[in-house]
């Protein structure tokens, strides 16, 4: 089995030691790490050394992090096809937009919006960490070799 450990929107300008000791916590047990934009910063990538991480900009992160991540990717793990975007534009249907720029895909995880989400929309599971920092939510995506389930979970009741 692969854990993927999903957040976004951390919107940290360098890591405090808030977000180091709460991410070391949350995502101990994960094989990969996908960040789904808006880091702000590189450096909020370092605190995952050691894992296999993937991520994307978000409409605020700055050039530098623009010039360095894809604004979109496709990641197969396992049997299995995710879309790791941040998502843009206004916050109603995007669900619907992605869809219909991604599909078909078994996995959508995006960020943006804040609200945490995971559910299914028709065949693909879309999921949104919600902001670690703000709503203090992320996700855990587990991947076998036929099965992809995702859950939301909440920093102040695991860390």
């Amino acid at each position: 089995m692969i854990i993927i450990g999903v957040l976004s929107d951390t919107h940290l300008l360098e890591p405090d030691i808030w977000f180091r000791e709460k991410a070391g916590i949350c995502f101990a047990d994960t094989d990969m790490i996908f960040h789904a934009g808006d880091l702000t910063s590189l450096s909020v990538l370092d605190v995952f050394a050691g894992k296999t991480v993937h991520a994307v900009h978000g409409n605020m992160c700055g050039p530098r992090t623009r010039d360095t991540l894809p604004a979109s990717k496709i990641i197969e793990v396992g049997n299995f096809r995710l879309a790791l975007v941040h998502g843009a534009g206004y916050l109603y249907n995007i669900e619907d937009r992605l869809f219909d720029v991604f599909a078909p895909i078994d996995c959508i995880v995006y960020g943006h919006t804040h609200k945490p989400v995971c559910r299914r929309y028709g065949p693909t599971l879309m999921v949104n960490p919600g902001s670690f920092t703000a709503t203090g939510t992320y996700a855990i995506i587990k991947v076998d070799e036929q099965s992809m389930e995702g859950r939301i979970h909440h920093i102040g009741k695991t860390a």
